[in-house]
C-alpha cells in the first residue's frame, strides 16, 4: 500500500500558478492521499470548490473533507435574496477503498496579535482496508510557534491512542437504523501531514520518544514512528518544504508520515518527490504491506 501526504498550498506552485490538475497527478499513485490547505471559496484561487474538484480529477477514490476555518462568503443576489457561501481552509483524505467513519478533532491553539494564526485540525477517517478497518489522520499542526505546536502534539496524542476505548462516530448496538452501525475502531493507525516541526525539535521529540542514551530511538506503544527513519533514512536528512523567501533554494523536512508501534515493521520504503512544482512543499511518500 501507498500512502502520501502532500501539503497543496491551495494548489499555487512555485511559478506562482494555480494548478490543481499538477497536485493531483503527482499523487494519483497513492492508495490513501492525505491533503493540506485545500479550500473552498478562496477568491485567490480559480476552483471555488476544490475537494470537489479533486475528487472529480479522482474517480476511482473515496473522500472526506475537513476544515478548521470555516468563515462566511456569502452574497446577495439582484433581489436581495441569500448566496449562502463559506470560505473555507483544511484537510482532505482520500482512499480506494470506503471511509467507514470520519472525524474533525479541533486542535488546540493560541490567540495571535501580530501575524495571522489558522485554526488546526486532525481529520480522521476509517478506511475499509482489504484486511480490516485502519484509522488513517490528515494533519495540519501550527506554522507560527513551537508553543503551541507542543500543546496541539500533547492533546493529539491522548486522543489517537484512546479511540478504541472512547469508540468512533457511532459505537455500541440496537440503534435501530442500518446508517447508525458501529464502525470498529483498530488499535493501530498512520498519521499523515504538514507538523511544521523540524526532526531536531522538542515536539518531534515528543511525538517518536527520547533517543535512549545506550540503545537510541526504540519502538514502544506509547510513541509514534516516523516512517522516514524506520525505512532507513537519517532522521535530519531530506526537504519536503521549500522556502519562496530565497527562490526555493533551501528548505526543511515539516511533512511526515507516522505510524503506531504495531505497524512499524510492515513499513517497506519511504521517499521525497523532489520533482514536484504544484505547491512550496513536496509530497512525501511511505510503503506499508498491509
Amino acid at each position: 500500500m501507498k500512502l502520501v501526504t502532500y501539503n497543496i498550498q491551495y494548489s499555487r506552485g512555485k511559478d506562482g500558478a494555480y494548478d490543481l490538475e499538477r497536485i493531483v497527478e503527482a499523487v494519483r499513485e497513492a492508495d490513501i492521499i492525505a491533503l493540506q490547505e485545500v479550500t473552498r471559496n478562496f477568491s485567490q484561487t480559480p476552483d471555488a470548490d476544490q475537494p470537489g474538484r479533486i475528487a472529480e480529477l479522482l474517480p476511482d477514490f473515496h473522500w472526506i473533507y475537513g476544515p478548521p476555518i470555516d468563515l462566511d462568503a456569502s452574497e446577495h443576489d439582484v433581489d436581495g435574496r441569500v448566496i449562502n457561501r463559506r470560505f473555507q481552509f483544511g484537510n482532505m483524505l482520500l482512499a480506494r477503498w470506503p471511509i467507514l467513519s470520519s472525524r474533525l478533532l479541533l486542535l488546540p491553539g493560541m490567540r495571535s496579535y501580530d501575524k495571522i494564526n489558522d485554526k488546526n485540525g486532525a481529520l480522521e477517517g476509517v478506511v475499509d482496508c482489504p484486511n480490516g478497518p485502519l484509522r488513517f489522520y490528515s494533519i495540519h499542526l501550527n506554522h507560527l510557534n513551537g508553543a503551541e505546536r507542543m500543546a496541539q502534539v500533547d492533546f493529539l496524542l491522548p486522543k489517537l491512542f484512546d479511540v478504541p476505548r472512547e469508540g468512533g462516530a457511532v459505537s455500541g448496538a440496537g440503534h435501530g437504523w442500518p446508517e447508525f452501525r458501529n464502525v470498529p475502531m483498530s488499535e493501530d493507525f498512520v498519521v499523515l501531514g504538514d507538523c511544521n516541526l523540524t526532526p531536531d525539535s522538542p515536539e518531534y521529540t515528543r511525538i517518536v520518544g527520547e533517543p535512549d542514551y545506550y540503545y537510541g530511538s526504540r519502538i514502544v506503544a506509547q510513541h509514534l514512528v516516523d516512517t522516514w527513519v524506520q525505512a532507513g533514512h537519517p532522521q535530519n536528512e531530506g526537504v519536503t518544504w521549500y522556502d519562496e523567501s530565497n527562490n526555493f533554494q533551501s528548505g526543511l523536512r515539516l511533512d511526515y508520515g507516522f505510524v503506531s508501534a504495531g505497524l512499524a515493521e510492515k513499513v517497506n520504503s519511504a521517499w521525497i518527490d523532489d520533482e514536484a512544482t504544484g505547491s512550496d512543499h513536496q509530497p512525501t511518500w511511505f510503503e506499508i504491506t498491509l
